[in-house]
């Protein structure tokens, strides 16, 4: 049984509502930099990109990172790793970095992130935007600064996001 979560519309206002909640915290764009987690994770950071330079005017940095190698539970089984491409092509010196990715769950592709962004250089800060926390389940003690909506799932639960690329149009929702 399949459940909707948010709508293609609940989606452009949640995004519209984090955009400005990230401006103002960080007053405006002018330091700010987003990288977003392959792959939904980057598409979403592309959707951020674009409404800050609506809004802003501002055309901020935009990197995308795959976490693959950094992750803890390689050695878990997973069979035929695809490795995509990382692409960070700015300074991450002095820069307020809003991390993106699509749903939190564990923390673990979270935590490899920022193990891999250590890579590229020392930030400012880093902050976490996810579309969809799903609050239990948490094995990190790793939680976002901005987010599209809470959920409660039971554990079998599959959280999944779908841009409009992949179907007719946006959706989340929760297969039981």
């Amino acid at each position: 049984m399949n459940s909707v979560v948010l709508s293609e519309q609940d989606i452009s206002r949640a995004v519209t509502r984090i955009t400005h909640e990230i401006l103002e915290k960080n007053k405006g764009a002018t330091s700010l930099v987003l990288v977003g987690i392959r792959t939904r994770g980057a598409t979403l950071a592309k959707r951020i990109e674009k409404k800050i330079n609506d809004i802003e005017g501002i055309k901020v940095g935009l990197g995308v990172l795959d976490v693959t190698l950094y992750r803890d539970d390689l050695s878990a089984g997973k069979q035929n790793l695809v490795i995509e491409k990382t692409s960070i092509p700015f300074a991450l010196e002095g820069k307020q970095v809003v991390l993106i990715d699509d749903v939190l769950f564990t923390g673990r592709s979270i935590r490899a992130a920022m193990s891999s962004i250590d890579s590229y250089g020392r930030p400012k800060s880093i902050e976490l935007m996810v579309l969809i926390d799903r609050r239990f389940k948490r094995e990190l003690p790793i939680e976002a600064n901005y987010f599209g909506a809470k959920i409660d799932t039971i554990k079998g639960d599959k959280v999944s996001v779908i841009w409009g690329k992949e179907k007719d149009n946006d959706v989340v929702y929760i297969e039981r």
